[in-house]
């Protein structure tokens, strides 16, 4: 695919991810970063959205950062819009294809982690278990077990993400309000 106005290569979005001055913004955002992730990496995501970028899974990078895109990105772009959910099923699938070609084993473990992290934001029991186990796998990885073994809980305990529900309409239980109420509350 050529690569028309606004949209960026899997290189760029790399270098962008993995630069020294985003890494502490992976998990801690700020509405500047979002803002500018949006001014940059919008018309990107939307073509990644459409899956017109199925070249990239041919190597490990190009499927890195596809990943990256449908992923994280829209974490970012939609906070807190039903649109920020909207690619992880595509995510996990491309991730999977990637494991499947032994891609994972090529990457360094900051690289893998988010290879991985499609299957820990997954709803369905069946994601978050292998997510657990890629992470039990995986050298370098150690404090990314703790929250993956966590994700699992909290999908083995409601079926779901609680904090979600407000964000995609859905009715919280009984006991979720209770536990989103609690200081143990995990709020994405």
């Amino acid at each position: 695919m050529t690569h028309s106005e606004g949209i960026v290569s899997a290189a760029e979005i790399l270098e962008f991810w993995f630069a020294e001055e985003v890494k502490p913004l992976w998990f801690a955002s700020t509405p500047e970063f979002d803002k500018a992730l949006r001014e940059r990496f919008l018309a990107t995501y939307r073509t990644a959205a459409t899956g017109q970028w199925e070249d990239w899974e041919r190597t490990p990078q190009g499927a890195l950062a596809l990943v990256i895109v449908l992923d994280q990105f829209p974490l970012n772009l939609f906070r807190g819009q039903p649109e920020s959910f909207a690619t992880e099923a595509a995510a996990r699938a491309v991730a999977d294809r990637a494991i499947a070609r032994g891609f994972d084993r090529e990457m360094i473990p900051e690289q893998r982690l988010f290879l991985y992290l499609p299957f820990m934001h997954g709803e369905a029991l069946a994601d978050q278990e292998r997510s657990v186990r890629l992470f039990q796998q995986a050298t370098g990885l150690e404090e990314s077990l703790g929250f993956a073994r966590h994700h699992r809980d909290l999908i083995r305990r409601f079926g779901r993400f609680p904090h979600r529900n407000a964000i995609l309409g859905r009715e919280s239980s009984p006991e979720e309000v209770a536990y989103l109420a609690s200081p143990e509350a995990f709020h994405g």
